[in-house]
């Protein structure tokens, strides 16, 4: 569990990095915001055409080895954005995307099915939980680091938009350049370690099982593209967002692009508690109270220690987590409440402007935590071993939406103004509440 937890951490930085790099590249080509959220585009394009492909290679080679492929081509992905970034060269920063993104697929099919399998069903969604809350420690880091690797020192007023670029250009290739070093030394460690061989991983007898039946699955399928496509499109916009129509300098916009991400960090940590088999309130609470304190503490350290943000952030935690009690602790009621809650918060930031357009719209990534994990494990309950890996395919696959709705929400901010792309995501929601209240439990006759 602990080395998925390492995985679950990588491929997280891994997609908000490039999610929050649009804003940059913005700057470094000029381009319009549709045309900056092409990078989203390339790098979850990957999920339609690898997807059920890496699931077959998964009963093939197993977890462990293509968990390990998936990692080296991460590598030779980030590498690629040093020449990308040194021509410049948009092309060349589409294709070093769609690299690292096909290792971040390989990644994400054989991690969640594993952690789902490695326990009692009953459990799945907290396990899930939890992993996907490694996961977004992560995705809560990497727009702080592009905000001090990339923004920090950086006045487009003062340098003109051409040198700009050019400035933003230069920053670029570092950080991936670590990414690199880091994901291929993941790779060596794997290899050496030896890891449980799950049922699934083993070759079936007789008749083979067609998940594409199973309308629960489908149905979730589309479920995780509304989720994705609202979830990235928003992270996408909320730079230039706010410095368009709040007049936010991008290093402090890329600071509450960190604290939206926090929110997915904050929420899971909430939901593997109350998702867990944990009995005595006592250490279930305690473990809250951890939780507040490390929303306090990391809303502060992103934004440059500003006790305010990190006050403010807590307080809506600890919202997210009373509401959370609204669910009971059952996936399907939980992810019911969230999506009207994240379908609210959209429409709000899409009527209002100032703070509490700032704060709504950040707020957003508390009510997106649990999604991912809770869609999931609603959509592959009752399957066997052997089709487990099959739904994850089909399932990660749908992941796509993250490269149609980000253009999608561009091409709204384009035309009539940023605060009505936010309409989009609404109707993502509300599909959202459809599955969380009948779709799962729609079963083939």
């Amino acid at each position: 569990m602990p080395t998925f937890g390492a995985i679950f951490f990588i491929f997280g930085f891994a997609t908000t990095f490039i999610v929050t790099m649009t804003a940059p590249v913005k700057a470094i080509f000029g381009l319009p915001e549709w045309g900056a959220q092409l990078l989203s585009s390339a790098f979850f394009i990957t999920y339609p055409i690898l997807s059920i492909p890496s699931g077959k290679l998964v009963a093939k080679i197993g977890y462990k080895w293509t968990v390990i492929l998936g990692l080296i081509l991460m590598g030779i992905g980030s590498l690629i954005f040093w020449p990308a970034a040194k021509l410049p060269s948009f092309g060349l920063f589409l294709f070093a995307t769609f690299i690292l993104a096909a290792g971040v697929v390989f990644l994400q099919v054989a991690a969640n099915p594993y952690v789902t399998a490695l326990g009692p069903e009953s459990s799945a969604s907290s396990r899930l939980n939890l992993t996907q809350a490694l996961n977004s420690v992560a995705t809560m880091v990497a727009p702080w680091i592009i905000s001090v690797a990339i923004f920090k020192g950086l006045n487009e007023a003062a340098m003109g938009a051409k040198e700009y670029g050019f400035a933003a250009a230069e920053r670029v290739p570092l950080p991936f350049i670590i990414m690199a070093i880091v994901v291929i030394a993941v790779a060596v460690i794997l290899f050496t370690i030896k890891l449980p061989v799950l049922v699934n991983e083993k070759k079936a007898e007789g008749v083979k099982k067609s998940v594409w039946s199973y309308p629960h699955v489908i149905l979730g399928a589309f479920a995780i593209f509304t989720y994705v496509g609202a979830e990235v499109g928003t992270a996408g916009l909320i730079v230039n967002y706010l410095k368009n129509s709040g007049g936010i300098d991008p290093e402090v916009a890329s600071t509450y692009a960190a604290i939206y991400w926090g929110g997915a960090m904050i929420g899971r940590f909430f939901g593997a508690i109350m998702f867990s088999d944990i009995k005595s309130k006592t250490k279930k609470y305690s473990y809250v109270v951890a939780v507040l304190v490390l929303a306090f503490a990391s809303g502060s350290f992103v934004t440059d220690w500003n006790a305010t943000a990190g006050l403010t952030f807590a307080v809506i935690a600890l919202v997210n987590f009373i509401i959370m009690q609204v669910g009971m602790g059952k996936a399907a009621r939980t992810l019911a409440v969230f999506s009207l809650v994240a379908a609210s918060l959209a429409l709000v930031t899409t009527l209002t402007t100032g703070q509490v357009a700032l704060w709504t719209i950040i707020s957003i990534g508390l009510f997106n935590s649990i999604m991912f994990p809770n869609i999931f494990s609603l959509a592959v309950k009752d399957l066997d071993g052997e089709e487990m890996a099959s739904a994850s395919g089909i399932i990660n696959s749908l992941v796509v939406g993250g490269a149609v709705i980000p253009p999608l929400m561009g091409a709204i901010a384009d035309s009539v103004g940023y605060t009505w792309a936010f309409v989009l995501p609404v109707i993502c929601y509300i599909y959202i509440f459809f599955y969380a209240v009948k779709g799962h439990q729609i079963r083939r006759d």
